[in-house]
Order: structure tokens, then C-alpha cells, then sequence
């Protein structure tokens, strides 16, 4: 009997793929489980659609980030903190502090986006790697400037 996953099932397929199992094991233990359902023309026909419609939209996603992260990657974004002799700020520059700067330039950016190892603690220019989703990691060029 040919069913279709609709989750995925250890040892047997991934969530959407079509296979051949033995009548038992559908019936009794994929069927009432809400695992899988029969293969019907009409079921298949469906699952096409459905990752037609699916790619579509990860293929328009996908289009989106890689439009932020390079406009991510020209930006540059100068934020002034208390700072001071010899570059040494009072306090740091935290990833908080960057989501804010970018959200007031126009950038969708979440702080949990912003992949600082640890806040930034003196002035300077930085590369600052932002993780704009499916992978993607744009660099946005950062001047620290110690002010009074």
C-alpha cells in the first residue's frame, strides 16, 4: 500500500515523501497516529501542490534576506558611547545597542541576530556579523566613536 508521510517516520521517510508499506502497518499503526495517509491520486496531487507553493515561497525568503544582507553590508553604522583616554569606553557597546541603531536606519534586525562573541568595549571600526536568516551572515561595518 502506498501511503504519504505526514510527519517523519524513523526508518521509513521524511515528512511528504510517497512510500510503499504493508497494509498492517498503515492501517494500524501510521493511519491512527496521523502519521501518514493513502496515496490517492487526488492526496498526490495535493503534496505536489503543496511543495510547489512551499518552494515558492522559501524561493521569495530566500530573495528577501539576501536583499537585506547586502544592504546590510553597506551600511555603516557609527554609534558613540562614553568613553575615555586611550579608547576605552565606560560601560560597552552591546548587541541591544547595534539592533537599536540599525532598527532606527530602516533594518528589520533583531538583537539575537547580532553574532558578538562579547560586547564591544573600546572605540574603533568592527565588523560586526549579523545572521539575517537561511544562513545567510551579512558584516556591517561598525565606527565606535568615545565621546565625553
Amino acid at each position: 500500500m502506498k501511503v504519504i508521510l505526514l510527519k517523519d517516520v524513523d526508518g521509513l521517510g521524511a515528512t511528504g515523501s510517497v512510500r510503499d508499506v504493508k497494509e498492517g502497518y498503515a492501517r494500524n499503526y501510521l493511519f491512527p497516529r496521523g502519521l501518514a495517509v493513502p496515496a490517492t491520486e487526488r492526496a498526490v496531487r495535493t503534496l505536489q501542490h503543496q511543495q510547489q507553493t512551499t518552494a515558492q515561497r522559501l524561493q521569495r525568503e530566500r530573495h528577501t534576506v539576501e536583499e537585506l544582507a547586502a544592504a546590510l553590508e553597506q551600511a555603516v553604522v557609527e554609534i558613540r558611547a562614553k568613553g575615555g583616554e586611550g579608547g576605552r569606553l565606560f560601560g560597552s557597546v552591546t548587541t541591544a545597542d547595534i539592533a537599536q541603531i540599525l532598527v532606527e536606519r530602516g533594518f528589520q534586525v533583531d538583537k539575537k541576530q547580532i553574532a558578538l562573541d562579547e560586547p564591544i568595549k573600546t572605540a574603533g571600526f568592527f565588523k560586526v556579523p549579523v545572521r539575517v536568516g537561511q544562513g545567510i551572515v551579512a558584516h556591517v561595518d561598525l565606527n565606535v566613536v568615545a565621546g565625553e
